[in-house]
């Protein structure tokens, strides 16, 4: 069976990638349609550069990388001339031993060179400008036209077909569902529509009537006259100028964005064959070139002698945008892809269309992980600017704009009283730390990595919630409201919902393949109503997918706010506010009720993330205010504070509580991660606690872990934990080495620490202080 009918929209290397994915999987009934010429066909594609750097921070992106250069290696597309990262300053060296960390952790091999190493893999360096780089071999450069070509051939060799000179004018729909496209006089007939069309992509989704929020950006690339070059030098970047140089033939092409950021609109691009190549800004190249020099003498004596500005895609957190539109069912998007994860990307995307899940997680990059105030089109562009200088490490005269205060809870100005200082996640501002709390007497001492964003603070507050009673504001959680039968939630989840009203149940949202997707919080709120914690946006569109009639699944998190009241003076505090028998006998752990605290209705959970007595307790966005004033008077005479997210982290990991997105996603069994009881179930690998040794340095995530020199996993979260006097970290190990008292190194830049396999929870193991 050919499989349904699918029309791909774009044929740059993207759509014909996944041509070829989808007919290698058995789906030949594949349309691609290209408004350019096949297969220069002027979008990006056609003057892309083709650099493949396979490093990333992300586990995802760096595997999306790695299957790029593997199957277009074996089409012969691909050079593996290798990837040089040059430093020429120390904190540049200090980012690329851990970009070298990176690679350790997500399997790219690579290795860190000294200035005389640097110079000999490329000899027209000046060698006198660096500190040291680092060196990927198997990176390289891709050819993206050929890459387009070779697979559309492989694809139209299983029947599928490809349409040049065919713009589509809309995308055809009825009754929620996609039904085709209009190119032409011809209308096209599809179950599913993939739009490919890279910064063409909110052109082709408003046809559709669905965002794709990205944004085209221009960017500078020349190549010189003949400067010395050979087809056999690694791709280079220099990071400290925002430049980047390959080789063509005896001349470099030079990519540079040390310039200030050009969003591009679709109505100013030319109408000629190449549309996506703007002219050249020759005044804004200047530094650049001088730059671009100073690192490679030779360029002295040789000039630009073609060059333009090229035109790519750019999103608000720098992932691409993958997988179905939550509004229009049918409608893929395979968007703001670059060439360095095309083939990834493809695959990734095939497995999802056909399997119903990828073969690995891709929560960072899916379409519907933006809420709705994320899709304004002012967020998009402002956000897309930012990302392209933060995410590519750009430096710029200006600062970019930036997009803060969107989403607040109604706490924020009794937050901003307190002297909160605030990060941003999803859009949400999250209180870090309070400055009108004290410091500690002698602040423990921290590297300068693990000291950003961070205060000292942050440490009497972690300390205040385990001795007294402290107040965080957990308004950005997903809360969804489900009303309807337990039977529709039942075949969603694991494990038994079907508890007595009151109850509250951790479990796991499952695919359609029955592997798991998040893990949720479900509170049964009466006999068929039902409030659940979620991860947000794509759990919400999850539900509503497979929600049938009858069943109303509503995002709640906007209109509603909460608190978690945490501590040993919790129950003393809230009890006299409350007409909810709070005590233990009656409110035990894992339940909820509904009552008033002072004048407020409340929801009150018993649960607790950091290991404390206390509620989270939410309400009516309209009654923020007063829930925080009561508490706070009523908790002056418990020496209440307000405690922002670093405490809380700290917290969460001294009682072993893991963090969806941070320590587990998809792809990982709840079992090995420690959040199930493993039984005969015998995992490879394991979710495991680490007590580092007394050590100022302190990981942030990522890490590699080694044993016996070897890398064996890595770090997903870590924080110091003052009840227990260590810093803490969580890491993938194979099961054999998750033993306690097994030793391993974690990768920190240039040095190892040595960490300890510890037995969990580090933190009060008999878990009374929960009990109470």
């Amino acid at each position: 069976m050919p499989g349904p009918a699918v029309v791909i929209i774009g044929a740059g290397i993207v759509g014909c990638a996944l041509a070829d994915e989808l007919t290698g999987r058995g789906w030949t009934d594949v349309t691609v349609l290209e408004q350019g010429p096949l297969f220069e066909t002027g979008g990006s594609s056609s003057h892309a550069p083709g650099l493949v750097f396979q490093t990333n921070p992300s586990r995802t992106m760096a595997r999306l990388a790695r299957y790029t250069v593997e199957k277009y290696s074996e089409l012969g597309c691909f050079s593996a001339v290798g990837s040089l990262e040059v430093a020429t300053t120390p904190a540049r060296l200090a980012e690329l031993h851990r970009r070298f960390g990176y690679g350790q952790s997500w399997g790219v091999p690579s290795s860190v060179l000294d200035p005389d190493a640097c110079f000999a893999l490329f000899p027209l360096l000046n060698k006198s400008l660096i500190t040291g780089g680092l060196h990927v071999p198997s990176d390289g450069l891709a050819s993206a036209v050929r890459a387009a070509e070779v697979q559309a051939a492989r694809a139209m060799s299983r029947g599928a077909r490809f349409l040049g000179d065919m713009p589509v004018s809309a995308v055809l729909r009825a009754a929620g569902r996609v039904t085709g496209v209009r190119a032409g006089e011809t209308d096209f007939r599809a179950d599913m529509v993939v739009s490919c069309a890279g910064f063409w992509g909110p052109a082709i989704g408003a046809m559709a009537g669905v965002a794709i929020p990205l944004l085209p950006m221009a960017h500078q690339y020349v190549r010189s006259t003949p400067a010395g070059a050979a087809d056999t030098l690694p791709i280079l970047r220099h990071q400290d100028r925002d430049l980047y140089f390959r080789a063509h033939g005896d001349r470099l092409g030079i990519g540079s964005y040390l310039h200030e950021p050009m969003p591009v609109d679709l109505a100013d691009l030319p109408g000629d064959a190449h549309p996506s190549k703007l002219p050249f800004t020759p005044a804004a190249f200047k530094t650049s070139w001088s730059a671009a020099s100073e690192l490679i003498p030779a360029l002295r004596g040789a000039t630009v002698e073609d060059a333009f500005d090229g035109v790519f895609s750019f999103t608000a957190d720098g992932f691409p945008l993958l997988g179905e539109s939550a509004g229009l069912r049918g409608f893929w998007t395979a968007e703001a892809v670059w060439v360095t994860h095309s083939a990834g990307a493809a695959k990734a995307v095939a497995e999802w269309m056909i399997d119903g899940r990828p073969a690995i997680d891709l929560h960072e990059c899916d379409l519907n992980r933006f809420d709705a105030a994320q899709l304004a089109p002012d967020y998009v562009r402002r956000r897309a600017i930012r990302s392209f200088v933060e995410v590519y490490d750009i430096i710029h005269p200006a600062d970019p704009p930036s997009v803060r205060n969107v989403r607040v809870s109604p706490f924020h100005p009794r937050q901003v009283e307190l002297g909160a200082v605030f990060g941003e996640a999803a859009g949400w501002e999250r209180p870090l730390w309070y400055a009108t709390n004290p410091p500690p007497d002698a602040p423990r001492p921290r590297d300068e990595w693990s000291a950003r964003h961070y205060s000292p603070i942050a440490e009497t507050e972690a300390r205040l919630t385990r001795r007294r009673v402290a107040l965080y504001d957990m308004t950005p959680l997903t809360r969804i409201e489900v009303t309807g039968p337990v039977s529709f939630l039942a075949g969603l989840v694991a494990g038994n919902i079907d508890r007595k009203v009151g109850a509250v149940v951790y479990t796991f949202l499952l695919d359609s393949a029955g592997g798991v997707r998040s893990d949720i919080t479900v509170a049964r709120l009466a006999e068929n109503r039902w409030q659940i914690g979620g991860n947000g946006p794509l759990d919400v569109d999850w539900l509503r997918r497979h929600a049938p009639p009858g069943v109303s699944v509503r995002d709640i998190t906007g209109g509603t706010c909460g608190v978690g009241l945490w501590g040993p003076a919790a129950r003393e505090l809230v009890a006299p506010l409350t007409d909810v028998d709070v005590s233990a006998e009656a409110f035990k752990y894992f339940q909820c009720r509904r009552g008033h605290i002072g004048t407020v209705p409340v929801t009150m959970l018993r649960l607790s993330y950091v290991g404390e007595l206390g509620w989270e307790i939410y309400t009516e966005a309209q009654y923020g205010l007063r829930l925080w004033d009561t508490l706070w008077e009523a908790g002056r005479e418990h020496q209440l504070i307000a405690a922002g997210r670093i405490a809380f982290d700290s917290l969460r990991l001294e009682k072993g509580y893991r963090a969806w997105g941070r320590d587990m996603t998809a792809e990982d069994d709840p079992y090995q991660a420690g959040l199930l009881p493993a039984g005969d179930h015998e995992p490879d690998r394991r979710l495991t606690c680490l007590i580092l040794a007394d050590t100022p340095d302190l990981p942030r995530g990522r890490e590699p872990v080694y044993a016996g020199g070897f890398p064996v996993g890595h770090v997903t979260s870590a924080a110091y934990g003052w009840s227990v006097g260590a810093p803490i970290a969580y890491a993938w190990l194979p099961s054999a080495l998750s033993e306690p008292g097994t030793q391993v190194e974690i990768g920190y830049f240039d040095r190892l620490l040595l960490a300890t396999v510890a037995a969990e929870p580090l933190f009060d193991p008999k878990h009374e202080r929960l009990r109470r």
